[in-house]
């Protein structure tokens, strides 16, 4: 039986809450499998496994898995049955090494874990009886560190599981577990990372774009549509407000002195971007600042932009420099579409000499000379609104 074998870190130490976590957990690797024919997911207790049918896509699967948050790492393995009273390795090595022979190796190792210790052989007892009959069989030589091929056991109640890779996954918590955020997002690197980082905590993740519109094109919209796409194989289901902001910008232009206008876009983004998360039952929005990597995210202008919020503002990203934020991007699939050139709504009218310590006092006081609540509502009822869904 090909089996797929996940294992679980954080969950692990929740306490009376691990049941519901756990199911969750399995919730969310049924969804991700759901069209591929997959049909039982089960819980046995510090591991998850799942059934695979014998005209599984493995290598899917695999993509799918590797993307279910909460999952620390699994394994593609088979199955051998196992007698509680009179274990006998015999099969389980024979299996093992008709499985080696397609793999391209001088040196290994057997790693055992033991699940059920009823078992009279311990772990290190299966490592030793089935190392030294691969070594006996194909005559490759026992590396204990750093060995070019390392055989996993997993031996269960009934059946012993063995496989030749473990595979990472996002780790973190499954999605659902958290509530909901909403999310600021652009077309550009680190509010895609932003949004993934909150989703590995175990949120649902509500998407929102400003874009420049009328006043550009549609390319930052396109883009961003790529990146939700990409991010709702983690999160499984999503939603996206695309807000044609270019209106309100000019009006912001218009009517204030050009230092202030970054600052002052992004206080309305976040009044916009509230009014429909509460909507939506969203308890906080996320935004992709990283200190000081830009005018309007240097101390005293975060806390200025903060101000217009009354949900709390989350900022994943806070501590960490572009090289970090980047490396994320290319391991969750978002920097390729992240560097495609487009027009950003944050480019239009960006003064040459931007406000770097704005004082709220003073910033309140130009904030005067525009109707906030018609420019909000202007935002919320001319949003546009898509779903996405994964598998499609």
């Amino acid at each position: 039986m090909r089996c797929a074998i996940v294992h679980y870190h954080e969950l692990a130490l929740k306490g009376r809450n691990r049941d519901y976590f756990e199911d969750r957990l399995v919730h969310n690797i049924q969804l991700a499998l759901s069209d591929l024919g997959v049909r039982q997911v089960e819980n046995l207790r510090s591991r998850i496994r799942v059934i695979l049918p014998s005209e599984a896509n493995y290598e899917i699967i695999r993509q799918r898995l590797s993307r279910v948050c909460g999952i620390a790492n699994f394994s593609l393995a088979d199955s051998v049955p196992l007698d509680l009273a009179n274990p006998n390795f015999e099969a389980l090595s024979a299996a093992i090494i008709e499985e080696l022979r397609t793999k391209s190796y001088s040196t290994f190792r057997v790693t055992a874990k033991r699940a059920d210790k009823r078992l009279p052989l311990t772990s290190t007892d299966a490592e030793r009886i089935v190392g030294a009959a691969i070594h006996e069989q194909t005559g490759k030589a026992v590396r204990l560190k750093d060995p070019d091929i390392t055989v996993y056991l997993e031996m269960l109640s009934r059946d012993v599981y063995f496989s030749v890779e473990k595979i990472p996954g996002p780790g973190g918590m499954p999605v659902g577990v958290s509530g909901k955020v909403a999310c600021l997002i652009s077309g550009g690197i680190d509010s895609p990372v932003a949004s993934y980082r909150m989703i590995k905590r175990g949120c649902r993740a509500l998407f929102v774009h400003f874009s420049g519109r009328p006043l550009v094109s549609r390319d930052s919209e396109d883009k961003v549509r790529d990146l939700v796409q990409t991010l709702t194989a983690y999160l499984h289901k999503s939603r996206l407000y695309v807000i044609p902001f270019g209106e309100i910008q000019r009006e912001i232009v218009l009517n204030t002195p050009a230092p202030f206008r970054v600052v002052l876009y992004r206080r309305m983004m976040l009044r916009i971007t509230e009014e429909l998360a509460r909507r939506e039952q969203c308890w906080g929005l996320v935004t992709g600042d990283s200190l000081g990597q830009v005018a309007s995210q240097t101390p005293e202008n975060l806390s200025v932009v903060e101000e217009a919020a009354g949900l709390p503002i989350l900022r994943p990203l806070i501590g960490m420099d572009k090289l970090e934020i980047t490396d994320d991007a290319k391991r969750i699939g978002t920097y390729e579409t992240s560097i495609e050139p487009d027009q950003d709504c944050c480019k239009l009218f960006t003064p040459p000499h931007p406000s770097t310590k704005t004082r709220l006092e003073e910033l309140l006081h130009v904030e005067r000379a525009l109707d906030i609540p018609r420019l909000v509502k202007q935002g919320v009822e001319k949003a546009e609104l898509s779903e996405f869904i994964f598998p499609a």
